[in-house]
């Protein structure tokens, strides 16, 4: 399976491609600038290629821009993208004196990337920091997905599983984004509260 990441030349897509890389995926970094997209691709041991080519090739497509860029480009890449399924790992947040807070839109970012494709779109990844992804092994945390689309679930539930040493764990329908989102907020709060790495782990599930 190819993976393309788009977006993926930050910090969040670069770990990622490593992770998904050594997981033994396929993996094509997009950008907007396709020779910064092969530069960063080439130190990964990975492809790179424009967004729309990424996604054009791809067997799954990773919306890894940061948020307030994610609905705006999956609009542009709407035809690129067609039916294949696409991840949202994009929360916004509101950086403010009493702490981070998680966006005041009435609905998700998932959801607002779904009705501008035709794809089925699925939400998860969003406890996983980049500083964690990144490490030198694999975090040993679970992760939460949602989506209402049963086989592209099955498949992203298939690929978070092999990207952290924890479960990947059905958080049910794409509406639960909305609460997905909000919990980067916690754990952004938790970890500057504690200078913490935090992620989250679900008890009573076997």
């Amino acid at each position: 399976m190819k993976i393309a990441l788009i977006g993926g030349t930050g910090s969040f897509g670069t770990a990622l491609a490593v992770r998904l890389r050594e997981a033994g995926y396929a993996v094509v970094i997009g950008s907007r600038d396709a020779e910064r997209a092969q530069a960063v691709a080439a130190t990964l041991g990975v492809e790179g290629a424009t967004n729309e080519d990424a996604a054009r090739a791809a067997d799954f497509v990773v919306l890894t821009t940061k948020a307030d860029g994610a609905v705006e480009t999956a609009r542009a890449l709407r035809e690129a993208i067609g039916k294949t399924p696409v991840l949202s790992v994009a929360a916004e947040l509101s950086f403010t004196k009493a702490g981070v807070l998680p966006t005041s839109e009435a609905t998700s970012i998932a959801e607002r990337i779904q009705d501008e494709l035709d794809a089925p779109v699925i939400a998860g990844l969003h406890s996983l920091a980049a500083s964690n992804l990144g490490g030198e092994e694999a975090p040993d945390e679970d992760t939460l997905v949602c989506g209402d689309d049963p086989d592209a679930k099955a498949a992203m539930l298939e690929l978070a599983g092999k990207v952290t040493s924890g479960r990947a764990i059905d958080a049910g329908p794409l509406a639960s984004a909305r609460a997905l989102e909000g919990m980067t907020a916690v754990i952004v709060n938790v970890n500057k509260r504690y200078r913490a790495h935090a992620g989250l782990r679900v008890t009573g599930v076997h």
